[in-house]
């Protein structure tokens, strides 16, 4: 969802509940001064009520007295004590300092209206807001509960719906990279067979044999992309010096690589081709930062059922403000590139490892520490 977009829904949802607010609120109004006179009208009928004359209309003040039937009522004396109520319910054992607590908040909710009997006797009537004046109080915010519960599904849909598109792409881009890696290596192969019996250089065809074999292995991560890789329980420090020694040998001889490892044996199921795969990423990227000359350590360590692994560098460190754009796709520095190694080792980390992989810490000019937690 592009920024503007996002302020353009922002600003709808504001301007929706906004006006849903104040016409809410109008109409609350009339329908509060509605009951208001409503309870005038109902006592001048109990007043009359209280002093039938020969003449009046009793079914008239019986009919109007009756139709309340949705505006809680208590009737009190001036000393607040109670002489009959209406359209209160779930009334306690304790009436008394129920109905008493029930004055003092209709008190709050609305003024009393003063009932007259005679010289001597003055009644007050307390009324609260009926049901439907407090549901309609409470409607802005319901409705923006669903508007923001329908963005939500909205925003997940598109955003589901992307990231499946972005995984089809993604994984149609490296089955297609395996296909194509295949057919060179098939040819190569068959080049380092006529080689052996042509009796070339032993070391030539050797290192030409450790080329071929490593890129079957690249060919074999590509094909990986899209399926469930089988993880298998690996000795962590194995992998990691193969893998640095393999970097070692392609990298600037001024990088120093060290590692750091308390116990001899740590094991984790991982799948050695991707995870390898994480490694070299990441030291390519801290060489690059390092533009060649630094030191590069990893510290390896257990903790509970995570096995933590620290990579530090020397290089130029990262923002706090970019510390996730790094595993976004397409976000890179360098002026070549296509901002793909970190969000790669992310998705082979979290996605086929279920595990995580995030920046520790970083200082600028001072360098950063990327740290991945495998789950044993």
């Amino acid at each position: 969802m592009s920024g503007k977009f996002r302020y353009f829904v922002l600003f709808a949802v504001l301007i929706i509940v906004g006006a849903s607010i104040f016409f809410t609120n109008r109409i609350s109004s009339k329908l509060a001064d509605e009951e208001h006179k409503k309870m005038e009208l109902w006592t001048e009928a109990m007043r009359r009520f209280n002093s039938i004359g020969e003449n009046d209309d009793i079914e008239l003040i019986f009919q109007i007295i009756k139709s309340n039937t949705i505006i809680p009522v208590i009737i009190a004396d001036k000393n607040n004590n109670v002489i009959d109520y209406r359209n209160i319910n779930k009334i306690p054992t304790d009436t008394a300092a129920f109905l008493a607590k029930k004055i003092t908040s209709f008190k709050s909710a609305n003024t009393p209206i003063e009932l007259k009997i005679s010289e001597e006797d003055t009644q007050f009537i307390y009324y609260d807001n009926s049901l439907l004046l407090k549901q309609l109080d409470y409607f802005p915010y319901v409705q923006l509960s669903i508007i923001a519960i329908f963005l939500a599904i909205c925003f997940w849909a598109f955003t589901t719906d992307r990231k499946s598109e972005q995984n089809r792409i993604w994984v149609g881009l490296s089955k297609e990279t395996a296909h194509q890696l295949g057919t060179p290596i098939s040819s190569l192969l068959a080049w380092e067979e006529l080689l052996k019996n042509s009796n070339a250089d032993n070391k030539i065809v050797g290192e030409m044999g450790k080329d071929i074999e490593r890129l079957s292995t690249i060919a074999d991560r590509f094909s990986k992309v899209g399926s469930q890789p089988v993880l298998k329980d690996e000795n962590i420090k194995v992998v990691l010096e193969n893998s640095i020694n393999y970097m070692r040998n392609r990298t600037s001889q001024k990088v120093d690589y060290q590692i750091f490892i308390k116990q001899e044996n740590i094991f984790v199921k991982i799948n050695i081709p991707l995870f390898e795969w994480v490694i070299e990423n990441l030291c390519k990227n801290a060489v690059d930062a390092m533009e060649g000359n630094g030191k590069l350590v990893f510290n390896v360590s257990e903790h509970g059922k995570n096995v933590i692994i620290d990579i530090s560098d020397t290089g130029k460190g990262i923002e706090k403000k970019h510390f996730k754009d790094v595993f976004r796709p397409g976000y890179t520095t360098k002026q070549r590139g296509w901002g793909l190694g970190l969000s790669l080792a992310k998705r082979i980390i979290e996605e086929y490892h279920k595990s995580k992989i995030f920046i520790k810490n970083s200082e600028l000019g001072k360098g950063t520490t990327f740290r991945i937690v495998l789950k044993k």
